[in-house]
């Protein structure tokens, strides 16, 4: 049997926590491909949490961050490695004015 077309099925949004309408949500892939749906679950974003990033491509990033073991390491031991090595790969960071 097929299910309910009307069924609202509810997701969390990983930013604040706050359970929503899966319509009124985004999808979010870790990954950056959210088209390759193989064997994936997704984790969710409300609209304004969603508005709220950056949507720049994030290249290397998810790479970066798990050769400094993020989510391993206390806060500011991370932030040290982390701007120690964004600054070994790509040169030193600038202040916008």
């Amino acid at each position: 049997m097929w299910p309910s077309r009307n069924r609202t099925e509810t997701v969390t949004c990983l930013a604040c926590g706050i359970e929503r309408a899966r319509d009124e949500a985004r999808e979010y892939d870790k990954h950056g491909d959210r088209w390759d749906r193989e064997d994936k679950t997704f984790e969710y974003l409300c609209k304004a949490c969603h508005s709220d990033l950056c949507h720049h491509p994030r290249g290397e990033l998810e790479d970066l961050l798990v050769d400094l073991e993020a989510g391993r390491l206390d806060r500011d031991a991370f932030l040290a490695s982390y701007l120690s090595a964004v600054e070994e790969r790509y040169g030193p960071l600038e202040e916008e004015s």
